[in-house]
């Protein structure tokens, strides 16, 4: 949409040293050189992409992100009449920004039609989740466990074929009515209980056979995207804990399957998240009885990807954010991005977004590399990568935001959502500490992930010396797995290490030297821009033009 020139010469006062707000086709794929050369190296579908990154920052979507976020989801519990409806009302941005996720792919763009990952299928949607981050996060989720639905259906051929069309399909469908009458569908999560949290084996939720079918009765108090047309989920059976397909629509009718209430949650507002009750409601076994951990992973494995490559997403808004503004506005007769200080600071935050993306492209690029090492390999490097850019990106994008002054805590620029997204994916599919216990068990009982990480980090040695003694500090603290007390300490130093060896391999000299120097050898100080020596023109550099 067009907007009219703004008016500046005002009654009282003349507006200046404002930059002007950003308006019309943002492309996020011709303003992130970064982002470019990730997708040329890991091979993905560059056409596709920039299609998408022109679609996502376009002003259009930006409007209908910012109502989606403003008039948030609203629980329909009953109709007028008394009977149960359990419904949740959307915005029409809410709906719109989910057609522009599935139509360019989000969902599908991973998956063969017939079964199996496209080539370099994982790095293209991870490109398109880092991209839709950056303008609707909220629609981000259930788009992410739509993607990540597809192969832990792959358990039960018979419910695979029957749900993977809808699945894969383009189309956002949010009609009430059973799969097999869809153009398309959406697929949620319904995990966490009040008493177990991140321990999913003390689920009390209890399936009971009902001949083809089980029948469930419990209670769940995370439901994510509580208007999905289906949902896995974990209960008790007697052969123990197992994994379920629960749809929300049968051919018969509504399933039996309430909301509770909507959590009133600190970010994330467009999309719904609910306590959920099962009450003799239909599922289908997803696997063998007993086995629901191990079937569910595979959809947790591959949400945990869209977790690592999301805050790299926040991460990137808030810094073009911030570019623009202090490239628009003067203090002290100079331009912000002029004076030093405000360079160290701006290089130091392209660091953290530059060597987050690094992380988790890598990883992406582990899960098209579908071979047994590569499989076990993605297990560790998305872990890494999950823990280390979600604890980055607060930091981060505060700094970002406080680049902007008063203004970036104002509602009117995306800083205040960006801040408040920016804990989330450290939450979901795994908190801190379960990351780095999860990284500590696939270290100890996969062989494979540890020689392809180990392989992974000695591949840039003998490029620079201080990275290489970094890598033999760590080895030399940790000749074995740590105590679980110094879990967070293993993991952050891995995680670090990994992260320079793929800048050391693939970003200019001063970006990897400037990682090194800062992140590795210490030389820096506590907070972020408390750097020196570092090479502000080429680190700035990566930043790219203002979208345009």
């Amino acid at each position: 949409m067009t907007h009219p020139a703004p008016i500046s010469n005002l009654a009282t006062h003349e507006v200046e040293n404002q930059p002007v707000p950003r308006t019309g086709n943002l492309s996020l794929w011709h303003s992130d050189p970064v982002l470019r050369d990730h997708v040329a190296r890991a091979g993905a579908d560059a056409a596709a992409i920039k299609v998408a990154g022109d679609a996502f920052g376009s002003d259009e979507a930006r409007h209908h992100a910012a109502e989606a976020r403003r008039d948030p989801p609203r629980l329909l519990t009953h109709d007028r009449a008394g009977r149960r409806i359990d419904e949740v009302h959307f915005n029409a941005g809410y709906h719109a920004m989910m057609d522009l996720g599935l139509s360019h792919g989000y969902a599908a763009s991973a998956w063969h039609p017939t079964g199996g990952a496209r080539p370099a299928g994982h790095a293209t949607h991870a490109a398109l989740c880092y991209m839709l981050s950056q303008v609707e996060p909220g629609t981000c989720c259930p788009l992410t466990m739509t993607y990540a639905g597809v192969p832990a259906l792959a358990a039960d051929p018979g419910l695979s074929s029957q749900w993977r069309p809808a699945l894969l399909s383009h189309d956002h469908d949010p009609a009430i009515a059973p799969v097999a009458q869809k153009r398309g569908a959406t697929i949620g999560m319904a995990m966490t209980e009040k008493q177990g949290g991140s321990d999913v084996r003390a689920n009390s939720t209890r399936a009971v056979r009902d001949g083809d079918a089980y029948r469930l009765t419990g209670h769940k108090w995370f439901c994510s995207a509580p208007m999905s047309d289906a949902f896995l989920t974990l209960a008790q059976a007697d052969g123990g804990l197992t994994c379920f397909l629960v749809p929300r629509w049968l051919e018969e009718g509504r399933n039996r399957l309430y909301v509770q209430r909507l959590k009133d949650k600190l970010g994330n507002r467009a999309n719904a998240s609910c306590e959920i009750e099962y009450d003799n409601t239909r599922a289908w076994r997803l696997g063998e009885e007993g086995a629901g951990v191990k079937t569910i992973i595979e959809m947790v494995h591959h949400t945990r990807l869209d977790t690592a490559i999301a805050p790299a997403g926040l991460m990137r808004a808030a810094l073009s954010e911030a570019s623009w503004w202090v490239s628009g506005r003067s203090a002290f007769q100079r331009r912000l991005i002029d004076q030093p200080l405000m360079r160290a600071v701006m290089a130091d935050l392209t660091l953290e977004w530059d060597s987050a993306l690094a992380l988790a492209m890598g990883a992406a690029r582990a899960f098209d590399d579908d071979c047994a090492v590569g499989r076990a390999y993605s297990r560790i490097a998305v872990a890494l990568a999950k823990y280390l850019n979600n604890k980055r990106a607060p930091v981060m994008i505060y700094e970002a935001l406080e680049a902007l002054g008063g203004m970036g805590y104002i509602e009117e620029t995306p800083m205040p959502m960006l801040y408040r997204e920016a804990p989330l994916n450290g939450i979901w599919e795994g908190s801190g500490n379960v990351i780095c216990l999860d990284i500590l068990r696939t270290l100890a009982k996969a062989p494979l992930a540890t020689h392809a990480l180990r392989a992974q980090l000695a591949s840039v040695r003998d490029t620079d010396p201080r990275y290489d003694a970094a890598l033999d500090a760590h080895f030399k603290r940790w000749p074995a797995l740590p105590p679980e007390s110094e879990a967070r300490w293993f993991t952050d130093s891995l995680a670090q290490l990994l992260a320079a060896s793929h800048l050391i391999a693939e970003a200019p000299g001063a970006v990897a030297d400037g990682y090194v120097a800062t992140r590795l050898a210490g030389q820096r100080g506590a907070t972020i821009g408390a750097v020196s020596g570092l090479d502000f023109d080429a680190i700035l550099a990566r930043i790219g033009t203002a979208p345009e």
